[in-house]
């Protein structure tokens, strides 16, 4: 598990290398997470280029998107699987696709996150990825296709590449071995490189009275967030197997073409 440099791409890292059980790894250069990719320039990025992606699959809203689309590698597959179109559809847009709105106004978060607030939507959230139809059927697309060796390297993401894809990674790697140690170390390894791409809104949120609480709450993962997610599966099917074939809907044979094509 190794963070990959890029000068357009924010927290690119390569699940390739990561420790899986019997000894094995994760394959490099297959599996790849990342924040949005709406600065890409593969001629500026030859490591970037070097990759040469196949298969994207954003899990961003309509607005997330529309926002800040994404620059297409070129000869890659686009894939929209939009984690949170439920709850988008129910009326809210979660905290996790409204980062940088929320910290340009430092009243308005405190409003609505501040307290504890934040640290409990978020939680929310995470358990929504897992117990939600739109977060299902994302999460049974990003199985699916790196079941798939048509898919070639494959990148996934969200904005910022920590909320939605911390998940994504997590199913992945516990599918492939990970334990639970391996699990956490991946997800919060994120966080140097979140916290440095959004250190000025960070800086700026601060500097006008807003709470470093909830803009931590906001920028970083925690624990108790992907706890939250596992928690729901835990509760719902009992275990990460059951949860990939009844609840994603992901057959046994989808499942063993993904590990015999990402174990090394």
């Amino acid at each position: 598990m190794t963070a990959t440099p890029s000068t357009t791409v924010a927290n690119l890292r390569d699940l390739g290398g990561t420790r899986i059980a019997g000894g094995r790894t994760v394959r490099p250069g297959l599996v790849l997470r990342s924040g949005q990719l709406d600065r890409l320039d593969l001629a500026a990025d030859p490591a970037v280029a070097a990759l040469g992606l196949r298969t994207v699959i954003d899990f961003r809203t309509d607005a997330e998107r529309g926002d800040h689309p994404d620059v297409p590698p070129e000869g890659a597959r686009m894939l929209v699987a939009d984690v949170l179109a439920d709850k988008v559809n129910a009326g809210g847009m979660p905290a996790a696709a409204q980062l940088k709105d929320l910290l340009s106004d430092p009243a308005v978060a405190q409003r609505h996150l501040g307290g504890g607030k934040a640290q409990a939507l978020f939680a929310e959230t995470y358990r929504s990825f897992v117990s939600s139809s739109s977060g299902q059927e994302a999460y049974r697309t990003l199985l699916t296709e790196l079941a798939d060796e048509e898919s070639g390297p494959l990148l996934f993401h969200c904005t910022a590449g920590k909320d939605r894809t911390g998940w994504g990674a997590t199913v992945v790697l516990a599918l492939l071995g990970a334990d639970d140690e391996t699990l956490m170390e991946e997800y919060l390894s994120v966080n140097p490189a979140v916290r440095k791409a959004f250190a000025p809104m960070i800086e700026g949120f601060t500097m006008a009275g807003g709470d470093p609480e909830i803009a931590i709450a906001l920028i970083g993962v925690v624990p108790e967030y992907l706890e939250a997610a596992l928690d729901e599966v835990a509760v719902r099917y009992g275990s990460m197997e059951k949860y990939v074939r009844e609840g994603l809907g992901v057959p046994d044979a989808t499942v063993d073409a993904l590990r015999a094509r990402l174990t090394a």
